[in-house]
Order: C-alpha cells, then structure tokens, then sequence
C-alpha cells in the first residue's frame, strides 16, 4: 500500500519535523486530573506548576470560567495565579509556538477548567506532547448538572496518557461520598439548561453548585435547611 502524497501529510507529521528531528527528547505527557466540585483540582493545578517551575522548567498557565470571572487560577483556600484567558478560538499550538518565536520557553502547560475548553483544544494539547515535547496537565470536572460527561473531559479521558481522580474526599450531605455536581435554581436542582451556566457554591445565589452523593443528586434532594 503506497503512503499518502506529500501535500496529505498531517499537520501533525510537519510538527513532529518542526519539533527537532521527529524523536521526543524526553517523553512528554498529556495528564487530566479531575474530580468534583471543592476537592482541590485548581490547588492542585497550583501546586504542579509551582513544582515544575521550581525546577527551572518554564510553564504558561491557561483556565477558563474561573470563579473569579477574570484571567486568573483562583482557589477556595485562597491561593491564586495570574492566567491566560482560554476562548473558543484560541489555538494552544500556535500559543506556544507564539512564545517560541519571541525567544520565551515553554515546557508545560498547566490547563485549569479544562473541561470548559472545546474539543479541538483538547486535540492541539495532544498535539503539543506529541508533536512538541510539551507536557501537559489538565484539570477539570467530569461531568455536567445533569451528570453528562463534558465533551472536552469525555475527549481528555480518551487521548490522555494518564487520567488522574483527585482523592480529596468530597462529602454529600448526607456524609457519603460526594460524585455529582447538581445545580441549584430557587432551592431546586435543575434538570435542564444550557451545560455551562456560571454560578456560586453558597447559599444564597441565585444560581448555585453543590456536591451530592448519586442517591440525592438522582432524587434532587439538597438535605435539610441550615
């Protein structure tokens, strides 16, 4: 079976080329962890860019939706970091390559609320670790309101390297484990709705987030008022 024509090579191919001599350098990887609200996925992305960094290795931070509404990688402990905003038509790809160009290195990326990013993102960062040598670590939901995988989370589970569950036990209120992120309209959990809808995790808001174990999110049982 002859190969394709040289005009068909994959943009993926001419990357490899462009990466050096086409061999990885060190074994790059492409790593999504992910978990609940409240167990520690941003303090995590955090922690691994500050221990990369470290090292003297050069990372850029992206996220997208953060509870801050602003560029940055904010945690409900306190800590946070400036961020590059992600859009649907920011390519990741072209990012690093960008940052290349203008002499700055990039080793890593470190990709907060990655379940917020489209699927072609999903596929330029698998295109950094295997086109680029870059690594790249992922942090993000699961699944939606309604329990539904993300469509960038369900992509990041089948290209990643290793899929990561963060082990920060989150509690429903009910003590047992807590799984699901169920939305809270007017004191009820919504069952229908656009899938990205920014809210708040307190008691108050209009629009809120909490964390259920599957029997309550499933009977929409939110636990006795406080």
């Amino acid at each position: 079976m002859s190969g394709p024509a040289s005009g068909e090579q994959s943009a993926l191919a001419t990357a490899c080329l462009a990466a050096g001599d086409g061999r990885l350098r060190h074994g790059a990887a492409l790593k999504f962890f992910w978990g609940p609200m409240d167990c520690g996925k941003s303090t995590l992305a955090l922690q691994m860019d500050h221990n990369h960094a470290r090292q003297g290795r050069r990372g850029l931070v992206l996220t997208r939706n953060d509870r801050s509404m602003g560029p940055q990688v904010t945690t409900r402990i306190g800590l946070a970091h400036s961020a590059i905003e992600v859009t649907d038509d920011l390519d990741l790809v072209a990012l690093v390559r960008g940052r290349w160009a203008d002499g700055t290195r990039v080793d890593y990326l470190i990709c907060d609320e990655a379940c917020f990013y489209t699927v072609a993102q999903v596929e330029q960062m698998a295109d950094l670790v295997d086109g680029y040598d870059v690594d790249v670590f992922a942090f993000g939901l699961a699944s939606d309101f309604r329990s539904a995988l993300f469509p960038a989370a369900q992509r990041l589970f089948e290209l990643a390297d290793e899929v990561c569950r963060i082990q920060v036990e989150v509690l429903c209120w009910c003590g047992r484990q807590g799984l699901l992120n169920a939305r809270v309209v007017d004191g009820v959990v919504a069952r229908h709705g656009e899938q990205v809808v920014i809210g708040d995790t307190v008691d108050h808001a209009d629009v809120r987030y909490q964390v259920l174990c599957r029997r309550h999110h499933r009977t929409g049982d939110l636990g006795p008022a406080t």
